[in-house]
């Protein structure tokens, strides 16, 4: 085993730019630690908020100049190398796949994480290119959709940024569920939405997707480009508008929703749920993979070496499905 390991760093908030490839002793596995040489790990949105130190509120958390925890990188597909005392879950030679949550560090060669995280052994039919991102759109899609928004068959459901990470997978999860699927998307980007289970395609460029008669039980704004208040006219009595980006604007809407009832405004911090319920969605997860109604997209794959270029495809905005480095 080689005596290093290398890895990406966020010196100080700001562009792609800030992102600096560093040097390091390799780790070794303490009690109930794993330690993985990772083969590709995901480039998200999420991602470059925190290199980016936004919403300016979340640096009460992440660090105030600068991250506490300044390695990039969360969701990760790779194999175990070592273990450490006591680890009953994995063995030397496991393929697994999951995230490093508030440790980053993802966009490495190698990572040590407790066994007890949000970690699952990949199957031989998954990529460790597509494995990678099961922890970003998938999985914070499956949480907002069944967990939050208890989505059942027939309902009509809106995914705002239908062909992005969490969007292409919200539109299989919520068809596969059941429901009546309406996404919106560019014009390039409308019959892979559709072929993904949308019955109704809307182009934002030309289409404003409220101005018909139509009424939804759910709104998943994917991308943080709505409000609860341009939503609720076109929520249904009861309908919720869902968003995993926090704003103050969202948070005074889900304020506000909850005292006046019926309509709801909504936000969870998806990879802060318990790892136990994080590994439940995953097992459904991979339940739909294999049954054929869920395919992570991929849209770029870039060496590690080239990070900086991920982050910056990554943040045009036109992405189709992830992003991943090797």
């Amino acid at each position: 085993m080689t005596s290093t390991f290398s890895a990406w760093r966020i010196a100080r908030y700001g562009g792609p730019e800030r992102l600096t490839p560093v040097t390091a002793p390799m780790p070794a596995p303490g009690r109930g630690e794993i330690l993985i040489r990772i083969h590709a790990s995901a480039v998200t949105r999420a991602d470059g908020m925190m290199r980016a130190g936004r919403p300016r509120f979340a640096r009460v958390f992440l660090g105030l100049r600068r991250p506490r925890r300044n390695l990039s990188g969360t969701g990760l597909s790779g194999e175990v190398i070592a273990v450490g005392e006591g680890v009953r879950r994995f063995a030397v030679g496991d393929a697994v796949f999951g995230e490093a949550g508030l440790n980053f560090g993802a966009n490495a060669s190698h990572i040590c994480l407790n066994e007890g995280g949000t970690l699952m052994h990949k199957p031989a039919t998954l990529s460790h290119e597509a494995a990678a991102v099961m922890c970003d759109g998938p999985l914070t899609s499956y949480h907002f959709l069944h967990q939050v928004a208890q989505l059942q068959a027939g309902q009509r459901v809106l995914i705002l940024g239908g062909a992005g990470s969490l969007g292409s997978a919200a539109v299989q999860i919520a068809a596969a569920a059941g429901a009546d699927v309406t996404a919106t998307c560019s014009r390039r980007n409308q019959a892979m939405v559709a072929d993904l289970g949308a019955a109704r395609v809307v182009d934002y460029t030309t289409e404003d997707v409220y101005a018909g008669h139509d009424r939804y039980d759910v709104v998943f704004d994917t991308l943080g480009v709505g409000s609860f208040a341009a939503a609720r006219a076109s929520l249904a009595p009861h309908g919720q508008y869902l968003c995993p980006v926090l704003s103050l604007t969202l948070l005074a809407a889900m304020l506000s929703s909850r005292l006046r009832g019926g309509q709801r405004a909504g936000f969870v911090a998806v990879g802060l749920q318990p790892p136990v319920v994080l590994r439940g969605h995953l097992d459904a997860l991979l339940a739909m993979v294999a049954a054929g109604t869920l395919l992570p997209l991929l849209d770029r794959v870039y060496p590690l070496a080239n990070l900086v270029e991920a982050h910056r495809h990554m943040e045009t905005g036109h992405k189709r499905g992830n992003v991943v480095v090797v």
